[in-house]
């Protein structure tokens, strides 16, 4: 292949405030108490983030009851439910919560509105496991229930109990475009829907979406680093193919079929925000060999949002 290949790299692309805050908080854990510390579920969806940890001393499990007495244990950062935590606590394990806080915003408005007695809708992925910790966060009884809707035809088929009183919730990292049609179908039948103040899909899922949308105009290829069970990684790859620039979704470069980009002349590269920017580095150095093309920084990285370490860990000192 000639030189004239070009790789374009996406900003912003990459690990989020809410990925960086859980993976320091399990770093942080493991040098305070050592290993073994236990995580309920994998902390953020990228495999070579979860073998890391686990190299460090990091147990992944998906059961409380899985957990020995007397074990440290961290919630992943989708968020756990009202029945995982007071299980946790009933068994007297420590825990830090490495929940990111815009997940932790979304179950505090589930709460609320179950408070006042308001049925909820979700727009969310069944078996998710951030949707399984939102839907567990409503302790409404029988005066509020919780429904999920995954797409535009459950939106147009959903039967709640409160038509007049009833509140939205989403999971925060959906496809923005999917969401606006799912909630406009929603408020055409549901004129009183009350909906967030503010966008409950968090900011790095909107960025990174928007950003695709302008390299799949410019580009012939793309290729989105991240795992296969990462939701906001999907959601690109997904984007991209909509705006008719064909994508792949990769954890390495081992990963990709080299037939799919002979002949092609502008290759995109972007990255799930729970994808390490080391691999996204390799891809493209590997990329650039193989085609002999070179590496352009397309798009700007403007955020600056910093999620705090949980008090405790940020004072607390090795035992």
């Amino acid at each position: 292949m000639d030189n004239k290949v070009i790789i374009n790299l996406a900003n912003p692309r990459g690990f989020c405030a809410g990925v960086d805050r859980a993976i320091d908080i399990v770093n942080r854990a493991l040098e305070i108490y050592g290993s073994p510390i236990y995580v309920k579920h994998e902390v953020v969806h990228n495999r070579f983030v979860v073998r890391d940890l686990e190299e460090r001393g990091a147990i992944f499990v998906e059961e409380i009851s899985e957990i020995p007495d007397d074990a440290l244990v961290i919630f992943s950062a989708h968020g756990v439910s009202s029945d995982v935590e007071m299980e946790t606590n009933a068994r007297g394990l420590k825990f830090h919560d490495a929940t990111c806080p815009l997940v932790t915003k979304v179950h505090m408005e589930v709460i609320r509105h179950a408070r006042a007695q308001r049925d909820i809708i979700l727009i969310g992925h069944e078996g998710h496991p951030e949707v399984e910790g939102t839907m567990g966060r409503h302790t409404g009884g029988e005066a509020s229930t919780i429904y999920l809707v995954q797409d535009e035809f459950d939106a147009k088929s959903i039967k709640i109990n409160q038509p007049n009183n009833v509140a939205l919730v989403t999971q925060t990292t959906l496809s923005v475009d999917d969401t606006k049609v799912i909630t406009d179908e929603l408020k055409s039948r549901f004129p009183q829907l009350i909906t967030p103040k503010n966008d409950d899909i968090c900011y790095a899922t909107q960025n990174r979406q928007d950003a695709v949308k302008q390299l799949a105009l410019e580009n012939e290829f793309m290729i989105v680093v991240g795992s296969k069970n990462s939701s906001n990684s999907n959601r690109l790859k997904e984007l991209s193919d909509r705006c008719g620039c064909e994508a792949i979704l990769i954890d390495e470069f081992s990963d990709l079929d080299l037939s799919k980009i002979n002949n092609i002349k502008k290759i995109a590269i972007t990255a799930g925000a729970s994808a390490p920017e080391i691999r996204v580095q390799e891809i493209a150095q590997e990329l650039k060999k193989y085609t002999g093309g070179i590496i352009n920084e397309v798009g700007k990285d403007e955020e600056n949002i910093v999620f705090k370490m949980p008090p405790e860990l940020r004072i607390e000192q090795a035992q």
